[in-house]
């Protein structure tokens, strides 16, 4: 571990000093393309009037015969298009594979300007992300680049979900942690060939009601990834960073998707990740509060005035920690609905109409 004193000190000598606090701009949806793919390619500059991120996906799904043209592909798209407040991204491939280096090293020097967040797969501990912060930094100083890459990890393996606090924490680069349930339930042996969501067979059943053991007994499907995320959300929550629901696979049901995506934002993360344009609108309405929420938030906190002591409204107590509560929720309304008339005006609406 690096002393406190020099934890903020660059890593090379020319590169930018370390951020100290990570900016934390909507990131409600991690929209994925291929950049080898001409037609997703072409869809960009439309999709980035849409999505909070989009990432240029170098890893998974594209074949091992596609790799390069996946790197050239982001490298000409990030220089053809302004994104606007659109941040872009790129998943480079994994640190064991032999396309990581040239990943790291175009794209920096390439579009480093252009890129705010390098997505980093299968992290297993605090060494992995000790490597890339030292290359980005070397990198960062050959390019000229004035502001520092962030790192994102993916927790896609059962040593990254045992080591995830000090991944959290390995350097001021860490802007945020994915949950990666494909290839984390293989790591683990777990027996679920689904990507991401719950399973049928995981489950809780009532007690019996009589002699008949099968007879008027309940089952509730469980959520297999529960622990795994509260445990990242924990690890983001004490590191200043930020935790995101990984992929849900199963494009055509999307109720379930909403609700997995909902539980992930109750839960504590910001966003998750769209695998196709369908799944963009769900995030956009999970990962924003509710409007009314937001009215009962601002309500309680108006009501709370200094925010000491305690209150009754509607037959409900609020005190100190209330107030806290609601501050998250109307806190992250003001920010998205500083960059979305349609939002703002809802949350207006419904605070009016709550305060009448």
């Amino acid at each position: 571990m690096r002393s406190p004193k020099d934890f903020f000190a660059p890593l090379a000598v020319g590169a930018p000093e370390p951020l100290r606090q990570i900016p934390v701009p909507p990131s409600r949806m991690i929209h994925f393309f291929d950049p080898s793919n001409e037609k997703m390619a072409a869809k960009v500059p439309d999709l980035a009037k849409k999505v909070d991120v989009l990432l240029g996906n170098l890893e998974d799904a594209v074949r091992a015969d596609r790799k390069e043209a996946a790197r050239n592909g982001l490298v000409s798209i990030a220089k053809a298009n302004d994104f606007g407040k659109t941040q872009l991204w790129t998943r480079v491939n994994s640190l064991d594979s032999p396309w990581v280096l040239d990943d790291l090293i175009t794209l920096v020097t390439e579009i480093g300007a252009k890129l705010d967040v390098i997505m980093v797969p299968k992290v297993e501990g605090a060494q992995d992300i000790h490597y890339v912060d030292r290359l980005l930094a070397q990198l960062e100083a050959r390019a000229g680049l004035t502001k520092p890459l962030l790192v994102h990890a993916i927790l896609e393996t059962a040593s990254g979900v045992a080591n995830v606090e000090e991944i959290a924490g390995a350097s001021p680069r860490m802007q945020g942690i994915s949950l990666g349930p494909a290839d984390l339930a293989a790591s683990r042996r777990m027996k679920t060939t689904r990507v991401g969501g719950g399973h049928p067979g995981y489950l809780v059943r009532t007690d019996p009601t009589g002699e008949d053991l099968n007879e008027g007994r309940t089952t509730y499907q469980q959520d297999l990834w529960h622990y795994t995320v509260a445990r990242m959300v924990d690890a983001c929550a004490a590191n200043g960073i930020l935790p995101y629901y990984g992929p849900f696979g199963d494009i055509r049901d999307v109720v379930a998707c909403e609700d997995q995506f909902r539980n992930a934002f109750l839960l504590g993360c910001v966003g998750a990740w769209s695998l196709h344009p369908v799944q963009i609108d769900i995030a956009k309405k999970v990962f924003s509060p509710s409007p009314e929420d937001v009215a009962w938030a601002r309500r309680v906190i108006a009501a709370m005035g200094d925010g000491t002591g305690a209150v009754m409204i509607d037959g409900k107590m609020q005190d100190d920690a209330s107030v806290k509560q609601c501050r998250v929720v109307a806190e992250l309304a003001d920010a998205l609905a500083a960059d979305d008339p349609e939002l703002a005006a809802a949350y207006d609406a419904a605070s009016k109409e709550t305060s009448a």
